[in-house]
């Protein structure tokens, strides 16, 4: 195992193969970025508090602060260790598996084609371009995927999901307080199904769609842009079925209290974009370095 304590900004390049990736910092930013390239890159341009810990041992390239675990991540609460942050930018092969972890920092991730996990206290998530499967998990962080072709599974607590584009074959989100925007155009059968307690829900399909529509909410209120779907109750309680197409895909929406909008998307004109809406280490063995 390689190990250097990153204290100043620095730059490492790994020539060995690196497969996983772990990063777990507090406040700044993480960029990370999958590329053609065989070797993996890291850029700490700044950082402030307590040093971070780099390590490459079989395959895996953990960048972290010691004392921040992956597990039990989202419960990591401890004010004085907040006083810290760090801008790291990593570049990767493409089919790297990822965890990234942020307590206080803003993360993006883009051109992953292998599995991704985020965990986030606060600070806004970006995915971009990830075609392996994804989950995110937020306290009050938001989550925004934009043509995202992997299955997507999200879950916070008051944070926001925004999908853009979206057409993986599954998506999965539940949230107490947030909001979910979730604008879809697969290639195929999609699953989606969305839980919120109080949060409004969002979703455009495009027209023609193909699903079996569910959607419920308690007391809120249900709009619908396809004619196909019907809504039921006046009061109290709302209900939306229906068909689409012929219901190869799935969606279903239940919120408590708050609002469901079921929306189309308009067909773009040929040639005009779609619119938008709102392990080579020596086993056994440790080199440290400190920068």
């Amino acid at each position: 195992m390689t190990e250097w304590t990153v204290a100043h900004p620095t730059k490492l390049t790994f020539d060995t193969p690196v497969t996983d990736l772990h990063v777990r910092v507090v406040n700044g930013t993480v960029n990370i970025v999958g590329t053609d390239a065989p070797e993996a890159h890291l850029q700490v341009s700044d950082i402030d508090g307590p040093p971070l810990t780099v390590t490459h041992h079989s395959g895996t390239l953990t960048v972290a602060y010691e004392d921040l675990p992956w597990k039990g991540f989202l419960k990591w609460l401890d004010r004085k260790g907040w006083r810290r942050s760090a801008v790291v930018s990593l570049a990767v092969p493409a089919q790297t598996r990822v965890e990234v972890g942020v307590v206080g920092a803003a993360a993006v991730l883009s051109g992953i084609q292998a599995p991704a996990a985020v965990k986030g206290v606060a600070g806004d998530t970006t995915l971009v371009a990830l075609s392996g499967p994804v989950r995110a998990d937020t306290v009050s962080g938001s989550v925004e995927a934009q043509s995202v072709t992997g299955d997507l599974r999200f879950a916070s607590v008051s944070g926001d999901l925004t999908v853009v584009e979206g057409s993986g074959s599954s998506v999965r989100a539940d949230t107490v307080s947030g909001s979910m925007i979730v604008d879809l155009d697969p290639g195929g059968p999609t699953d989606v199904r969305l839980t919120s307690v109080s949060g409004e829900i969002a979703i455009r399909l495009p027209d023609p769609a193909d699903a079996e529509v569910e959607a419920n909410t308690a007391s809120g209120a249900i709009s619908n842009a396809f004619d196909d779907l019907r809504v039921q109750g006046q009061w109290g309680a709302h209900k939306l079925t229906g068909r689409l197409g012929t219901g190869s895909g799935k969606l279903r929406a239940t919120t408590v209290s708050g609002s469901i909008a079921l929306l189309r998307r308009p067909a773009a004109a040929a040639g005009e974009p779609e619119p938008r809406p709102g392990s080579g280490d020596n086993a056994g063995t440790t080199d440290k370095k400190v920068l």
